[in-house]
């Protein structure tokens, strides 16, 4: 093999501009160094004996001398030598003749139909409506499938719910009219993700059952810091409630927090406290989990780094795996350089970054904030109300209330408050009705709603029926009866 011929171009050349360069290395030295005339020849089979690395495979070849001597006199008077040496497109480049006019109308109306269908399948379908339609023309290979596929943008999509489901296709006609676009925000603390994660780890709880628990993870989107990671048995408000308050006061309140549309996303607490709280509720469109791209994305990392890591605790518990979870996420997540981050760590570019969060409020403000609002309707003969099926006690202070405001979270009935219908300040706080101390018969005594004396009892005929006997007077009619004598009738006499 000559030592000196054209080694194979690099990964990223395409093959035409591979073999270009190959001729042109080739031939090069003729163009360089013109042969003498009647030398030609001779030259042309000194290059034609020797081996060289074939541009594509990178194999030992040869050359014939006409296909150099073409080469050569191709190259020799253009301006352009390896333009002229590259291989030339074929005449039939980007159509697909294996593939008739029927055939491509119906693998687009099958790729419309099942868009989710790998083209293994969508070949197997074609082949099978082509075999009872001879007359069509032969089947076409797998290749060809595929390669028609792809060139008419019909690539392979994700089902994004069930096939029928209105939600679904609106999910997908909305994914493939509208581009997917990579955003980040610009401060520290604009805008925080928040979703629940089935974890594959299980733990072993103290009733002796075993239970697979969920990850609640909430990141700040411009430094990807996790603000609060914690596992829960049950994907419920009261879980994303607890989190969340952990993670304000941990970190500082977000100006927007973004969400899928599950039921604890939702649900009245965490919709009026997120509003209470001056936060912005961002909701993901349904069926479209790519809005939360970074979520879904940390969820790898937790697979593939944290929980494998335990896979040798044979009796894993919550409480340990809580403990992982944390000091995994404080240690190494957070100090570890960030792909997306220009090769700094979440923790350094939550420091450096702008903040534009707000001071946490402590625990009580953020569990009153975290509840819901509703009216009722209070039951004067004892003043009380009814709230999930119990009763509780208005104080008697506010028994000229007809309805009601009272605020109250739904898995925590013992801390719920009147409230002021037209402010929102919290009036009083509500007790459940305690009918057993209500059995010993001592009643405390009203407070009087006015500083006057209760009126006393009225006595003679009301003003407006006089009005209306004087109105009736006027009209000179006689009354509208015959009178009766009042008196009962007397006995027969024997």
């Amino acid at each position: 093999m000559n030592d000196d011929a054209p080694l194979t171009d690099p990964s990223h050349a395409r093959t035409s501009e591979r073999w270009a360069r190959f001729r042109f290395g080739v031939v090069g030295q003729l163009l360089a160094a013109p042969p003498s005339p009647g030398e030609l020849h001779q030259r042309l089979r000194a290059l034609a004996a020797q081996s060289w690395r074939h541009p594509v495979t990178g194999q030992p070849v040869k050359f014939g001398l006409s296909t150099l001597e073409r080469w050569y006199y191709a190259a020799r008077h253009v301006p352009d030598p390896l333009q002229a040496l590259a291989r030339r497109l074929r005449s039939d480049q980007g159509t697909h003749p294996a593939i008739s006019a029927q055939a491509a109308e119906w693998l687009t109306a099958q790729h419309r139909g099942h868009p989710s269908w790998s083209y293994q399948l969508h070949a197997d379908n074609l082949a099978a409506r082509l075999e009872s339609n001879p007359a069509l023309g032969p089947i076409p290979s797998y290749a060809s499938v595929k390669r028609f596929l792809q060139t008419h943008g019909m690539f392979k999509c994700p089902r994004r719910g069930p096939a029928h489901s209105p939600g679904t296709r609106q999910a997908e006609a909305r994914y493939e009219a509208r581009e997917v676009r990579s955003y980040q925000s610009e401060h520290v603390n604009a805008l925080w993700h928040l979703d629940f994660h089935h974890g594959s780890a299980r733990v072993l709880l103290a009733n002796g059952q075993w239970a697979y628990p969920l990850l609640l993870g909430i990141l700040d989107d411009h430094s990807r810091l996790g603000c609060h990671a914690q596992w829960y048995l049950a994907e419920d408000t009261e879980a994303l409630c607890h989190g969340l308050s952990q993670a304000i006061q941990k970190r500082s309140l977000p100006r927007a927090l973004m969400s899928d549309n599950g039921s604890a996303m939702i649900a009245a607490e965490t919709r009026e406290g997120l509003q209470r709280l001056g936060i912005l509720q961002e909701l993901t469109l349904p069926r479209s989990p790519y809005q939360n791209g970074k979520q879904e994305s940390w969820w790898n990392q937790v697979e593939g780094r944290l929980l494998p890591m335990l896979e040798g605790v044979p009796d894993l518990t919550l409480a340990q795996l809580n403990e992982a979870t944390l000091a995994w996420l404080e240690v190494e997540y957070h100090r570890r350089p960030h792909s997306e981050l220009d090769g700094r760590t979440p923790l350094q570019c939550y420091v450096e970054g702008r903040d534009v969060g707000r001071p946490a409020p402590d625990a009580d403000a953020l569990r009153e904030a975290f509840t819901a609002e509703l009216t009722r309707t209070q039951r004067r003969s004892d003043g009380t109300l009814s709230l999930l099926g119990r009763r509780f006690e208005i104080p008697s202070r506010y028994r000229h209330f007809a309805r009601v405001q009272v605020r109250y979270a739904s898995w925590d009935l013992s801390q719920v408050h009147l409230v002021d219908p037209h402010t929102g300040t919290l009036l009083s706080r509500l007790y459940p009705l305690d009918k057993a101390r209500n059995a010993d018969g001592h009643r405390a005594a009203k407070p009087s709603l006015t500083q006057t004396p209760l009126p006393e009892p009225a006595s003679g005929m009301a003003p407006l029926l006089r009005k209306i006997l004087r109105q009736y007077a006027t009209t000179g009619l006689p009354p509208a009866y015959l009178p009766k004598d009042d008196l009962p009738p007397l006995p027969p006499t024997p």
